[in-house]
This record gives structure tokens, C-alpha cells and sequence, in this order.
């Protein structure tokens, strides 16, 4: 597959009260964006588990998006910032994994903000398709297959 070829998959995790409202808004206004991204509705960005992040690149997705309602206005008080506390953790676990830490973006959408929710997705979706596929399972495949080699050899 040529780079231009290439079409990210991005999973997106999104606030049923703010960001999800956003982009139905987008898509029944009509605007334009890329359809790379798959919606996953929660109740809250603060239920979003770093566990699920990385389960998601784990299966295939070539980034993560995360997007909650503004700070000061989650209905559940103190949930978007929970996920703003966790975001710079998972930037240091994805480093630590070799994962650019920009497959991984958090972003504030109301669900007024129909026309942000098409920018947001146009933008990532640009993003990680100049960064490339992130072929996570090959790497750790690859790697275990070159330990498994020297240790033949050795």
C-alpha cells in the first residue's frame, strides 16, 4: 500500500451529551469531513479507561480521539476533568510503547459546535495520515520474532 493509499482508521470515543450531539449536528447540517472516524458514545469522557485507548490501538486504529464536553460544563461535574488529569499520562505511556503520542488527541466539543467536530475530524484525520498506518500488532510481532531469532543464535 502506497502512502496515498493509505486511510486511517481512527476510533473515537465521544461524551453522549456534548461531543455526540456535536457531530449528529454536523452530519445532519451537512458539512463535510473525512469518514474515518468511528463514534463510540459514552456517558462521560471521564469513564474513557485508559484501558479502552489502548485496547482500540491494540485492534487496529491508527489513532484515538477523545472528545467530551468544555471544562465547567459536564454533567457529571468533574468528568472532563478527570480525562484532561489522564491525557498526559497516556502521552507518556504511548512514548514509552514507541506510539507517537499525536495518534492520541482530546478535544472539547459542544454539542453546538457542529462546524468544530468537522474540523477537529478533518484535521486528525490529516494528521495521522501523514504520520502513516501504525501497524501496532506488526511492530510487537516483528519484535518478538527478533528476540525469538537472536535467542536461537545465541
Amino acid at each position: 500500500m502506497s502512502a496515498n493509499d493509505f486511510e486511517p482508521r481512527i476510533v473515537g470515543f465521544l461524551c453522549r451529551w456534548c461531543s455526540y450531539n456535536g457531530a449528529d449536528l454536523a452530519g445532519t447540517s451537512r458539512m463535510k469531513y473525512p469518514p474515518n472516524l468511528i463514534p463510540i458514545k459514552t456517558n462521560c469522557s471521564g469513564r474513557v479507561d485508559p484501558t479502552h485507548i489502548m485496547k482500540a490501538f491494540a485492534e487496529g486504529a491508527d489513532g484515538v480521539l477523545i472528545s467530551g464536553c468544555h471544562p465547567g460544563d459536564c454533567h457529571y461535574i468533574n468528568g472532563n476533568w478527570r480525562t484532561a488529569g489522564r491525557f498526559p499520562m497516556m502521552e507518556i505511556l504511548l512514548e514509552q510503547l514507541n506510539i507517537d503520542p499525536r495518534r492520541l488527541r482530546l478535544e472539547w466539543v459542544s454539542a453546538a459546535e457542529g462546524d468544530k467536530w468537522a474540523h477537529v475530524v478533518t484535521e486528525f484525520v490529516e494528521q495521522i495520515r501523514e504520520l502513516g498506518p501504525l501497524n501496532w500488532q506488526g511492530q510487537f510481532h516483528n519484535e518478538y520474532e527478533e528476540e525469538q531469532q537472536e535467542a536461537v543464535t545465541a
